[in-house]
């Protein structure tokens, strides 16, 4: 017996991919109950509580990662003593090389567990080598702790895109004199990897979270409740709902695109756009949940977006912590919308010849350079041109980042070209728009769908594996759209397609509406919030597959 207990302690201690301790698993939940009872305890303690929470973080990152928490620790150390530094500093280029050096060493990072493929395969291919990718960080943790990771293989670290943005817009507002340094190592550590939010965000800026660090901790009714709410609803989005028209459906459809009717396909990508929102909202809610049960607010990081009525409306609703992130230290830094920069024209021959080598097509360079050479010459002679050009250079710059942030691939390289190109049209179109200023609801409800539409269709590449299979959905779309076979789809998948159809109903609720429900959830009885509780628990048991279905956003 005692044997066995302690058996299960190591196992519990000790990392394994098959004892990972997600939200969607019940050894999550026993995890939490335990840390939330010793918080409990330690709560009013400033420092203590910021210790113990930063020690559950780590342990919490190191289930789901492994010995990539010493990568995490690392990083942290590093910009800890870095922006202490730049503060210190009045010598102007000493502050420039120490956040170029920040930057350059936290991107470097990053880009080599999400680009090294990339980076290799590119190499091969100009100097006809055959080198293959090692893994450093592998060989290291193998000879100095044993493990056996393979070094011919690099596995990205769970959540190192969310933390390493969030290390950086610390260091990188302590350089532009908007924060001060923290004395604590702690505290910065325990900002950098809260547990609830370091895997797939929101990416919280440090100006709004690392004040409430040493503030009292509150929780009244209203807010637990609250908080309760918004975890039981997080769950729904995604192992109700999401999981079970995937599993059920879209997986099977974009497993083999061509085994399946157009409308078949197109009802996948549709579904798709519901699932991919479910998801990671449902993540997001979740961690904002248990983030409050603790007494620490996260912004919100989706707003219906949905009922967006242009792109522009879109992205200001969807993922809103990496959009105004990417705003901030990306966008603006750039010239935001009012010019092009010397760094704009260089990024944009960059991503160029990052296209080219996706493409093995080194003549996408020439017809890139032709047409700026055009565009350089008529901006010479029409300066409105020219201004029209810099207003909207810095915008595709951005999404087309945003795109390469989730993957060195051609699809999402098209996804957020796709995307920047919307923006651009949709800022056009609604300078000459008739019906732009009417407040009509069919105007308001065409805006809507017209949106969801173009969202949805460039998802055909966020979705897709490769682009062969987002040619193979494409294909089946355009050319196999048959209308009399979706009545027999509908009954065949019907479990599918209402919760599909509910799933939208309650998205597009007016907010008054969803407030409503919510208030009385928060205002209800203790009884009746466990019986809530319970019966969330059985209709989780009952739609769940046998195996769980990790977050869409993981893989980022």
């Amino acid at each position: 017996m005692i044997d066995s207990l302690l058996q299960k302690l190591q196992n519990f201690f000790s990392f394994s991919p098959d004892s990972t301790i997600f939200f969607t698993e019940v050894s999550f939940w026993i995890f939490f109950t335990v840390v939330y009872g010793i918080f409990t305890i330690v709560y009013k303690n400033y420092s203590l509580r910021t210790l113990f929470l930063f020690l559950v973080s780590i342990f919490f990152y190191f289930k789901t990662s492994g010995m990539f928490f010493l990568l995490m620790l690392f990083s942290i150390t590093n910009d800890f003593f870095v922006a202490k530094a730049i503060h210190k500093s009045e010598n102007a280029t000493k502050r420039k090389l120490l956040i170029i050096y920040s930057v350059v060493l936290n991107l470097g990072l990053l880009s080599f567990f999400k680009y090294a493929y990339f980076f290799t395969d590119s190499y091969n291919l100009i100097f006809h080598t055959d080198n293959q990718v090692f893994n450093y960080f592998s060989h290291w943790s193998n000879t100095a702790f044993g493990t056996h990771f393979d070094i011919n293989k690099i596995i990205m670290p769970v959540g190192i895109s969310f933390y390493t943005f969030q290390i950086l817009s610390y260091t990188v507002d302590v350089y532009r004199k908007k924060l001060t340094p923290l004395n604590s190592f702690f505290d910065f550590a325990f900002y950098a990897s809260f547990f609830p939010q370091v895997l797939s965000g929101p990416i919280v800026k440090a100006r709004d979270f690392i004040p409430q660090i040493n503030k009292p901790f509150t929780l009244n009714q209203y807010q637990f409740g609250l908080a309760l709410f918004m975890i039981l609803n997080g769950l729904i989005k995604k192992l109700v709902v999401g999981d079970y028209i995937a599993d059920n459906f879209i997986n099977r459809v974009y497993g083999n695109p061509l085994l399946f009717s157009g409308v078949e396909n197109l009802l996948a990508v549709i579904a798709y756009s519901m699932q991919v929102y479910l998801d990671f909202s449902g993540y997001t809610d979740i961690a904002i949940g248990i983030a409050m049960l603790m007494g620490f607010k996260l912004k919100m990081n989706f707003n219906s977006p949905y009922k967006a009525i242009n792109t522009s409306d879109f992205w200001k609703r969807w993922h809103i912590s990496l959009s105004s992130w990417l705003q901030e230290y990306l966008y603006i830094p750039l010239g935001g919308n009012r010019k092009g920069s010397i760094a704009s024209y260089l990024i944009i021959g960059m991503l160029s010849v990052f296209i080219a080598l996706l493409l093995d097509a080194t003549w996408i360079l020439w017809i890139i350079g032709s047409i700026a050479l055009v565009l350089a010459g008529l901006s010479y002679f029409l300066p409105d041109l020219k201004k029209y050009i810099n207003t909207n250079i810095n915008l595709m710059i951005t999404m087309l980042l945003g795109g390469l942030w989730h993957g060195a691939t051609l699809n999402f390289i098209i996804w957020g070209g796709l995307n920047g190109l919307g923006l651009v049209i949709s800022k056009f179109w609604r300078k000459i728009s008739p019906y732009e200023k009417l407040k009509s609801l069919p105007v308001h409800w065409w805006k809507v769908l017209n949106t969801f539409a173009f969202i949805t269709l460039t998802r055909i590449f966020f979705r897709a594996e490769d682009m062969n299979q987002a040619n193979e959905v494409i294909g089946k779309i355009w050319g196999d759209i048959h209308w009399s076979i979706l009545p027999d789809i509908l009954v065949n998948f019907k479990e599918v397609f209402l919760l599909l159809a509910l799933a939208f109903v309650v998205h597009w609720l007016p907010e008054n509406t969803k407030w409503q429900y919510k208030k009385l959830f928060i205002k209800s009885p203790a009884w009746a919030k466990v019986m809530v509780i319970l019966v969330t628990m059985i209709l989780i048991y009952q739609t769940m597959d046998s195996e769980m279905t990790p977050f869409i956003y993981f893989s980022f």
